[in-house]
C-alpha cells in the first residue's frame, strides 16, 4: 500500500517539477519557441516522463494558465477580504498593476498563446473556458465588494471584470513598445472613471493607488 502511494507521491512531485520548468521555458523562450523537449532538459527529465504527465504543449501550457487563474483568484479574495466598495476595487486595481510589472514576461506569453488559439477552434475553446473562469472569479469578487457597501454598482461585475482585464491585456502590449506608457496614476483615473466609481469618496484609497510602482 506504501508503495503505491510513493508511486502516487512521486508522479505528482514530477508534474510539479515539470510545471515549473515549463515556466521558465515560455517566459524564456516565447510560446512558439519552447518545446516539450526544451522543458524535459530544463526539468532534468527524459522526453518520456513529460509526455506521461501532458500530451501536447498546449496542454502543459493550460495546465500552467489554471494553476495561475487559481492563485490570483486567492490573492484577489485576501485583498478583497475585508474591503468594501471602490476602496477594495482600487486595492485589486493597485494589485493588478504590481503584477503587471512583476510578471510581464507571463502576460506577454499568455498574449501569444490567445493569438495563436485563434487560429485553432479546439484550442481557442479550451482557453475561452479557462479566461470565463478567470472573469467569473473576478466577477464574484467585485459583486462581494458591491454588497458589502451595500451599494449598486454602475455596471454589472461581469462587465466590470471583462474590462479590467481587457484594460490589463492592452496595458501588456502598450508596455512591451514602451515601457514608460500608461502611468499608473492617470491610468487609476481612466479605469475608475470608466467603471463608473467615485473615487472622490475614497481619497485615501485613490492616493495609496496612485503611488507608482
Amino acid at each position: 500500500m506504501r508503495i503505491r502511494a510513493s508511486r502516487v507521491e512521486q508522479v505528482g512531485r514530477n508534474r510539479a517539477a515539470v510545471l515549473e520548468a515549463a515556466r521558465r521555458v515560455f517566459l524564456e523562450r516565447g510560446y512558439a519557441g519552447a518545446t516539450l523537449e526544451g522543458i524535459a532538459d530544463e526539468a532534468g527529465f527524459s522526453k518520456g516522463v513529460v509526455y506521461s504527465q501532458f500530451a501536447s504543449k498546449a496542454d502543459l501550457f493550460l495546465a500552467l494558465l489554471h494553476q495561475r487563474i487559481e492563485e490570483r483568484a486567492a490573492e484577489n479574495e485576501r485583498i478583497a477580504a475585508d474591503a468594501v466598495g471602490t476602496g477594495g476595487v482600487m486595492a485589486l486595481l493597485r494589485n493588478f498593476e504590481l503584477d503587471a510589472r512583476v510578471e510581464a514576461d507571463w502576460a506577454r506569453v499568455l498574449i501569444e498563446f490567445r493569438a495563436l488559439a485563434l487560429r485553432d477552434p479546439a484550442l481557442n475553446r479550451r482557453y475561452t473556458e479557462a479566461h470565463a473562469r478567470t472573469v467569473d472569479l473576478l466577477a464574484a469578487v467585485l459583486q462581494g465588494l458591491h454588497a458589502r457597501a451595500g451599494v449598486e454598482p454602475a455596471f454589472g461585475p461581469r462587465t466590470m471584470a471583462e474590462l479590467i482585464l481587457a484594460v490589463g491585456a492592452g496595458v501588456t502590449l502598450e508596455r512591451a513598445a514602451d515601457p514608460d506608457a500608461l502611468p499608473w496614476p492617470a491610468l487609476t483615473r481612466m479605469v475608475t472613471g470608466a467603471l463608473g466609481l467615485s473615487p472622490a469618496g475614497d481619497r485615501e484609497a485613490v492616493r495609496a493607488a496612485e503611488v507608482t510602482s
